[in-house]
């Protein structure tokens, strides 16, 4: 198994337990593109050197920077930086760089997406912490809550939210980094133009029916990177010197001006939907006919045919 990305204890008030964080996700694309020069097709390396090498003598070769020579720095006015060393980073008096401290719980559904950042698994950090982590693994999962709490790690302080994973069989427990408010841009700029359209009864009738028939159980197998797929077929078609693979629509596509009542209609199901839909009054012959047919389902036949006369005489 992999190093842990994290390790310290969760706080929950007096109840204190190890765990091991380890990055639940990772890149699985196997499209790699290098930087190559145009003219001899070899590979371009990108060396540091210093800025005041380049502004004194832009046409020259500048001698790179030794690896072991580059600090970080903090630029507190123009031009003018102080340097912070790698130890004095790690030194920071923060303390949820050890320790998750749960400051409050809140439920589930209140953890909207647009909060919402980087995944976690979270362990016991041996067994003798196993107990209190399936104690509280077992009361968030019963009360439908999420922990919230502060974790330091890769340069800045994050909102850390702790759940229980839905496997009971596995019996871990999730985490998630969170944005802050500040981080989220002011949805009103993007929404204030969004024109304010009334809501027509059928239309919403058969949208909600369109999306009762291609519901399903989300499973996320089935999604596939679709540009990596096409990447690689360019990538192939050059080697071999094929033509190049290209997207059949050039030009931008523009919205159609459609009758929304009509295409909720066809997308719902076509003729027999749109028969059928709300508000749409059946033609005449359609409703003897299905007036005929109930009839007959009872016994009693109010149109026979002349063929039928002939064939019974």
């Amino acid at each position: 198994m992999a190093r842990p990305y994290w390790s310290g204890h969760i706080q929950i008030s007096l109840v204190s337990f190890g765990v091991k964080l380890y990055v639940a996700t990772e890149s699985k694309s196997e499209i790699r593109f290098h930087q190559v020069s145009r003219t001899t097709g070899e590979r371009v390396r990108h060396q540091k050197v210093l800025a005041s090498a380049l502004e004194d003598n832009p046409g020259e070769a500048a001698n790179p920077v030794e690896k072991d020579e580059i600090v970080k720095g903090y630029e507190y006015s123009k031009g003018q930086y102080v340097i912070i060393e790698p130890k004095e980073l790690e030194e920071l008096r923060v303390p949820s760089k050890h320790a998750i401290e749960v400051s409050q719980f809140v439920s589930l559904d209140e953890l909207t997406p647009k909060y919402m950042e980087k995944p976690y698994f979270i362990v016991p950090e041996d067994d003798v912490q196993a107990e209190a982590f399936a104690v509280v693994r077992a009361a968030l999962k019963k009360t439908k809550k999420a922990a919230l709490g502060k974790i330091a790690f890769g340069g800045r302080e994050h909102v850390f939210a702790v759940t229980a994973d839905e496997d009971d069989k596995l019996g871990g427990m999730m985490g998630y980094t969170m944005r802050y408010q500040e981080e989220l841009r002011d949805p009103a700029e993007y929404f204030r133009e969004v024109k304010k359209a009334a809501v027509n009864a059928d239309s919403l009738e058969l949208a909600m029916e369109l999306i009762k028939r291609k519901a399903a159980k989300f499973d996320p197998g089935r999604f596939k990177d679709g540009y990596e797929a096409a990447v690689k077929e360019l990538v192939e078609a050059k080697i071999k010197h094929l033509p190049v693979p290209k997207d059949e629509v050039s030009a931008p596509r523009r919205a159609q001006v459609v009758n929304l009542m009509d295409a909720l209609r066809k997308s719902v199901g076509g003729k027999e939907a749109e028969a059928a839909a709300p508000g749409k009054k059946k033609p005449a012959a359609s409703v003897k006919a299905e007036g005929a047919k109930a009839e007959t389902k009872k016994g009693i036949s109010l149109v026979k045919s002349p063929t039928s006369k002939r064939r019974s005489a």
